[in-house]
């Protein structure tokens, strides 16, 4: 291992502080389900940036890797170790909350499992997305729910390499864990679409 990548692999590309940071600010929104049809966007904004803080440090990590700074080995370990910040388990907040940090957390197996597959470059890259969009719900339907998150990780993959996502692919997946899987998907290639200054970013300070 070169100096380089010891010296990446010492930094934090997401602590549990940060985590927790973001639970407190969860708490503090007060977040309820209203039963009106106005749009909840400003009281659920928490959850999406909380989320798109997870997918940017996944995607700092990504850009060491693209860079040959750090190998596949290590860029797994910096991936596994945000992975279990962000997937363990919450003490109860409310119902309202609770639900949708369940629903958050299902989306980032999608997000996790699709920077896995192209970090191991476990994917065909001429592969169309609305065929593995299709195979994927099948597998769901069959109960086959590895094959499932695997033909939406290569989904992700195909995204963070350049893809685009279609526009109306998100419309008509019906509910189920492929639907959530691939909102984590959405939220990378949203987050691909912003600014790319996480390429050339060091690991996050603490917030």
């Amino acid at each position: 291992m070169s100096d380089t990548e010891t010296e990446i692999l010492s930094h934090d590309f997401y602590t549990r502080e940060r985590w927790n940071n973001w639970i407190n600010q969860v708490k503090e929104s007060g977040f309820e389900f209203k039963e009106s049809d106005e749009p909840q966007d400003k009281d659920s904004a928490v959850f999406i940036n909380m989320e798109d803080d997870i997918i940017l440090a996944c995607l700092k990590v990504v850009a060491k890797f693209e860079k040959n700074l750090i190998s596949a080995e290590s860029a797994f370990h910096l991936i596994s170790q945000i992975k279990d910040i962000s997937l363990a388990e919450i003490d109860h907040i409310s119902d309202d909350i609770d639900m949708m940090i369940a629903s958050m957390q299902t989306s980032f197996m999608g997000t996790f499992a699709a920077f896995e597959c192209y970090i191991g470059q476990d994917y065909n890259k001429k592969a169309r997305i609305p065929t593995l969009l299709k195979q994927a719900l099948e597998a769901e339907a069959s109960d086959s729910i590895e094959i499932s998150l695997d033909k939406v990780a290569q989904i992700g993959a195909l995204i963070i390499n350049g893809r685009k996502l279609p526009d109306d692919i998100m419309e008509d997946i019906p509910y189920g864990f492929v639907a959530e899987w691939m909102d984590g998907i959405d939220s990378i290639a949203a987050a691909m679409v912003g600014s790319d200054s996480y390429k050339n970013d060091e690991a996050d300070d603490e917030s």
